[in-house]
This record gives structure tokens, sequence and C-alpha cells, in this order.
């Protein structure tokens, strides 16, 4: 037989052998969607999390009823082993209902819809009533300067740039004046910082967030006031000299714990090789946590139950991780990593799923540069059969909590759903269940399920 005939018959058969593997798998996908979309639990135990142990903040009391109540959802799916992984959360607690309004010069009131900020000190037990000055950035303040900033409220008033598609983009251009506000305001002698809520939506709303003091500085109280409050604020504020009304009673409370849960099927060939998925359990004690991040929780929990429902048997060992603290300090994020690496332990994939339980639009991918080319060359070949599910693939980045596993060198994973009215619920009491829809959190599931069922059967290299 010539070698232009075995070289042929050599073509032929890889060629069939890759339209059947391919057939096979996108069997196996359409599985995967039809059981999160007929059978899924996610949505029912989002559900009950929220309604029962909503505002989950971590150390609070609620955080630990909702670590116990998902590590017992995890432990009923039939061969996944559950268990916490010990971490401890500084507490802080909002205490009473903010009381905040505007005083013009005829003594006028007007009640501002407001927030603490996460980790904010608490103004005096009077409160305080001082002028308001407003800036557009941190770099206005220092311009302004200590002779016009001492003894005011600095109101940081930039929006969300409307103009970018991507939303992520537009809190990443803003937030500083949330995060690093109030201490920028206090180096120049100001007494408190109010903070226009990181959102595009126009409504009454505040949304709250870490705000990060500088040690070195006095701090002052920081407050996020709704898009509409701040609109009528500034508006105020251009008709003459105008004054606020601050009190709040928030406060640390000192280290508490908040345990990360887990849930792992133990792989049949490759145990040593761990894919996680994971969202972070915690919440702002606002509102129900439900996209941010439930959402995310519910959806590892759910690739698991999708596994065992279809009767797939993992080769590497699969990893459900429930976060503790991303919103106050990534504590959880920073204690895994630690305990993995001191393990020895090998990540070959991590994804995340932190930006809400909305439609899934794809992933995006991140790695190590020695091997980010070589991975996402070789997952490439995949995205045809995931086209069809309106799923795409871009470089960019994974997640707050996967982030430090990055140098395992394995490869990292975000679910980027539709962001559009993401940050609408961002942070807010509106961060409820009722603004979940159970198809687009049940399709976000079956997405990262089968994703994480092409890498667990063929690797990624």
């Amino acid at each position: 037989m010539s070698l232009r005939i075995i070289f042929t018959l050599v073509l032929n058969f890889l060629l069939v052998s890759s339209f059947f593997g391919q057939d096979e798998d996108a069997h196996m996908i359409k599985k995967i969607h039809d059981e999160a979309l007929g059978n899924g639990k996610a949505y029912f135990w989002l559900k009950e999390m929220c309604q029962n142990h909503g505002g989950r903040i971590a150390g609070s009391e609620a955080y630990n009823s909702a670590a116990n109540y998902t590590r017992h959802m995890l432990s009923t799916i039939r061969g996944v082993k559950s268990y916490f992984q010990s971490c401890e959360a500084a507490y802080w607690k909002r205490g009473d209902k903010e009381k905040v309004f505007i005083m013009d010069e005829k003594g006028k009131k007007t009640h501002l819809h407001a927030l603490s900020l996460g980790n904010s000190v608490s103004t005096p037990g009077k409160g305080i009533t001082a002028e308001v000055i407003e800036v557009q950035s941190l770099d206005e303040v220092e311009n302004l300067g200590f002779a016009n900033i001492k003894g005011k409220v600095v109101f940081f008033n930039r929006p969300m740039d409307p103009t970018q598609i991507r939303t992520f983009s537009a809190y990443g251009g803003a937030v500083d004046q949330r995060a690093y506000g109030p201490s920028k305001a206090a180096e120049y002698g100001a007494v408190a910082a109010i903070v226009r809520s990181m959102t595009t939506a126009s409504d009454d709303f505040p949304h709250t967030g870490l705000t990060i003091y500088n040690d070195s500085l006095q701090r002052i109280p920081g407050i996020a006031i709704s898009t509409n409050d701040a609109d009528k604020l500034s508006a105020k504020l251009k008709t003459g000299r105008i004054k606020v009304f601050l009190k709040t009673n928030c406060k640390m409370m000192g280290m508490r714990p908040a345990p990360t849960v887990i849930g792992e099927m133990t792989g049949s060939e490759f145990p040593d090789e761990i894919i996680l998925i994971g969202g972070h359990l915690d919440s702002w004690d606002v509102g129900q946590g439900a996209h941010d991040d439930g959402s995310g929780c519910m959806q590892a929990m759910e690739v698991l139950r999708i596994f065992e429902a279809t009767g797939y048997k993992p080769k590497r060992t699969i990893r459900a991780v429930l976060f503790s603290n991303e919103e106050n300090g990534l504590v959880g994020g920073i204690n895994y990593a630690k305990i993995s690496n001191e393990s020895g332990e090998f990540h070959l994939a991590a994804l995340e799923s932190d930006a809400g339980g909305f439609s899934p639009r794809g992933f995006s991918f991140d790695a190590d540069t020695a091997v980010f080319k070589t991975y996402f060359r070789h997952i490439n070949q995949w995205l045809p059969l995931l086209e069809s599910y309106g799923l795409s693939f871009e470089k960019g980045g994974s997640g707050a909590d996967i982030s430090l596993l990055k140098s395992q060198k394995g490869l990292l994973i975000g679910l980027r759903p539709d962001s559009q009215r993401y940050f609408d619920f961002h942070h807010t009491a509106n961060d409820r269940i009722e603004n979940v829809n159970k198809r687009e959190l049940e399709l976000g599931a079956a997405a990262m399920a089968s994703l994480i069922f092409l890498i667990d059967k063929y690797g990624i290299k």
C-alpha cells in the first residue's frame, strides 16, 4: 500500500473521528441545557437563600446561616463532598437608618436617600451639619486645597459614563470616588464625604460599597446618595450656599467567623487537576444579594448538580467554591489561594460568575503570559459548539476571587452576562430575587457547565 493511500486513510479516520467527537459533544451540551432549563435548581436555591438569608455581609448571622444552607444543599447532590474552609472577616455593622438632608439658606430641609459606605466610621452622636462643596474628581480636591475644603462636606458627583457600552468600564471610571474619596477629602480637612451612586440609572436607590481609608489620615464618614438626589443636590448648589445634615452610627465590630463553602466531585482519572467554579457568598447588608453574587454561587452549585443529573463522570476534580468576604476585603479569595498554594494544588482552570444572573453572552479568559496563547488557541476550537447558544470568547479579566490563582498557571475564566442592567441593582436594597429572571439564571449555569465539561473532557493543552 502506497504512503499516499495510508496518509489518505489516516486523514479520513481523523476527520471522521473529529466529526463524531464534535457531534457527541454537541449532544452532551444540549443535554446540559435541557437539564438546566427543564429541571434546574439554581433559581429555587437562590430564592430560598435570598428570602431566608439575605443581606449576607461577611461575619453577620445572615452570612453564617447562608453558609450552613449552601453547604447542606451541596451535600444533597450525589457524589459531592461539602465542607467549610475556615475564614475570618472584619465585621462592619451599619446600625440605624442614615439621616441625611439638605438645608438651604431659608432653613428648608430636603430628605436625601442615603447609605453609609462599607467600613465607614459614624458621625458624632448629634450628627454633622456643614456646607457642601461639589467636585468631579480626587484631583479637584487637591487643586481646591485646604483653604477651600476644610470644615466642609465634599460631594463627589462625577457620574458613570453612559456612553460606555461595557458598563464595567463605566464603573471602573467612576468608582475611585467611592473607594478613595472620603480619605482624599479628609486629607484637606473635610468633615464628611458624599458620593454619587455608582449607576447610570436615574432612581432613588443609593448604592453602598467599600471605601478604603488611608490609615495615616483622620477617618471621616462616607455616604452614597441616589442619582436622583445627587442631581437635586447639584442643582441646589448652583442657586447658592447649601448645608447638609448627616447622622449615622455604623461601626466595626471586630473579627468574626465567615467560612468559605466548598463542594467537590473528585475526578476519576486526574483527581489532582482541579477545575474551580465559583462566586462569592457574601453581599452587602442591604437588599438580598441576589445578583451580587447569590446568582454566581447558585450557578456554581448547579454545575455540580447538572453533572450528577446527566450522569457525567468528571475526569478531573470539579470544585464549587462560594468565597467569603469578597465585598469587604477579598479575604476569602486570599485565604483560599494561600491554602491552595501551600498545599501544592494545581488549578487547571477556574471559572468565576460575579457579574449578575443575566443572559450569558460568553466568557473572558486570562492566564500567565507564559501559557495564555497555548490555552486560548486550544479552547477556541470549541467555540463552534457554543456559538449556537449565543456565547463568544474574548481575552480579558476573570474574577477577583480567582485572580490570585494565576501563579499556578492554569486558565482563569469569567462568565460574561449581559451587563446593561447590572448596575441598576449593584449594592442596593433593590438587589432582590424578584429582579432575577429564572431562565437567564439557568442559561448562565448551563453555559458554565458546558465549558467546564469541555475543559474536563479534553484538558487545555
